[in-house]
């Protein structure tokens, strides 16, 4: 599956940032808490919230509430759509 190219430009913008990086690799393998994904950081938790809701927003991340707790975990399809959007971009001519 290929991105459109605004949807693309918006997942490497959120990608971009060093602390939306280090939480989304956190949650490649497994699931996290946003407790978990703050000790990470220095952020405070609503900075760490934000970059939460970007990552979320762009497709990154996951959520998952289960009883009390919201759990984050990467989207691996997401992720595939990436790796094959860029692909394609070596091939491009620009038309």
């Amino acid at each position: 599956m290929k991105l459109d190219d605004g949807t693309l430009d918006e997942v490497l913008r959120a990608l971009a940032h060093p602390d939306r990086r280090r939480f989304w690799k956190a949650c490649l393998d497994q699931e996290r808490s946003a407790g978990d994904l703050a000790a990470l950081s220095n952020l405070a938790l609503a900075s760490v919230s934000e970059h939460l809701k970007v990552l979320r927003k762009t497709g990154l991340l996951t959520l998952e509430k289960r009883g009390r707790f919201w759990f984050y975990r990467a989207d691996r399809p997401t992720l595939n759509a990436v790796v094959e959007s860029l692909r394609l971009l070596e091939g491009d001519d620009g038309t």
